[in-house]
């Protein structure tokens, strides 16, 4: 009897908590948006199986010596799987419309004025019982508004890993959401005919320009802002094996293998901090409502900027634009377009949009830089 006993308790039937069974639907969901509306599939899907397993009783893939636990501790802990991230997507970017165009610099600018009103906005929200957010709980929750997934775990991994899953989940959740969450702002803060501008073709750009712009961009980071440079560097690394065209091997392998090997184990060491107990409390909707927030000032800022400058611009500047200051690559700049064509049949501005929108990157990794320069010791 002893040993039925015995048998009966090793069992996941009889050591499952209520908050377990939760996260696991948890994690179903985030696995439906991956694989049935093909929401940021290539983290989501990992991240979902990962709060799978991290919540399955008895088992311990998060405890010391199990596998979650050393993905989490060799990769995020450390910060290592989000510059080799920003390594490879430096590799997938084209710096070519914001050096033609180096003005749309101050829209990715000004989308970043999302993560320092969140950042006021998490600090409010500690008059609210049962929510008690620290400078630098608000600090990690604020850089939401980025929409830059792994400048976002970077961040929270630095300054607050307790709340590593909820914001995680945010910012790509945010990120995914980007076709439905911009256009009713674009539309709001436009007119008609502001979505009907047609921009000037860009100027094509040399080689030489490319090769250039990242060492200039590390070169300035450096001098003015050195806690970004471990984001800024990496990124700038990418880059230039991609535009110097003497490593394409290496290019081509931090754009497909390294990434993609990354992006599986990033999202298996985030899945892992979606436990029950750090998961379910009153903080996690805070930071999901911050998110949201964050994101919309973010659009709505960069957006504005662009009207700001359209109107002191010898050259017209479509709004739209500069809702694409946010770092989601490409995805923000496809639905600036998008929404263009709308307006205008004949109005294409992808490549116009690409240039805040790489800015954005830029922007979001030099904000974070800012918030664990200020508030990182």
């Amino acid at each position: 009897m002893d040993k039925l006993n015995t048998l009966w308790l090793s069992t996941g039937l009889a050591n499952f908590e209520l908050g377990q069974v939760v996260m696991m639907l948890v994690g179903c969901g985030l696995l439906y948006l991956a694989i049935a509306r093909n929401f940021e599939p290539l983290l989501l899907l990992p991240m979902g199986f990962g709060a799978i397993l991290t919540n399955i009783p008895v088992a311990g893939f998060s405890e010391v010596g199990g596998l979650l636990h050393y993905i989490y501790y060799a990769g995020i802990d450390t910060g290592i799987f989000p510059l080799i991230i920003f390594m490879g997507v430096g590799a997938m970017t084209d710096f070519g419309a914001l050096i033609a165009n180096p003005k749309t610099l101050l829209l990715g600018a000004a989308a970043q004025f999302g993560i320092f009103a969140t950042l006021f906005g998490a600090i409010a929200l500690n008059t609210i019982p049962g929510i008690e957010f620290t400078l630098k709980d608000a600090s990690a929750i604020a850089i939401i508004g980025g929409a830059d997934g792994p400048t976002a775990i970077f961040l929270a991994s630095k300054l607050a890993p307790e709340l590593l899953g909820a914001i995680a989940v945010a910012a790509y959740s945010y990120m995914a959401l980007v076709p439905i969450i911009q256009p009713p702002i674009m539309k709001a803060l436009t007119t008609e005919d502001e979505r009907k501008i047609e921009m000037a073709q860009l100027r094509s750009v040399t080689k030489i320009e490319k090769i250039i712009f990242p060492l200039g961009v590390l070169l300035m980071t450096i001098f003015f802002l050195p806690a970004a440079t471990p984001l800024v560097g990496m990124f700038c690394l990418g880059n230039l094996m991609r535009e110097s065209g003497v490593v394409d091997r290496l290019s081509s392998t931090a754009q497909n293998e390294l990434i993609n090997i990354t992006t599986i184990f990033l999202g298996l060491g985030v899945g892992s901090k979606l436990s029950a107990e750090a998961f379910l409390n009153v903080e996690t909707l805070g930071i999901l409502g911050l998110g949201a927030v964050a994101f919309s000032i973010g659009t709505a800022s960069g957006v504005l900027m662009a009207k700001t400058m359209n109107k002191l611009s010898k050259n017209p500047i479509n709004p739209l634009i500069g809702a694409a200051g946010v770092s989601a690559v490409p995805m923000a700049a496809r639905v600036a377009n998008k929404v263009g064509l709308e307006a205008n049949p004949h109005n294409f501005l992808l490549m116009h949009a690409m240039g805040p929108n790489v800015a954005g990157v830029l922007g979001s990794a030099v904000a974070a830089g800012i918030l664990l320069a200020l508030v990182g010791g």
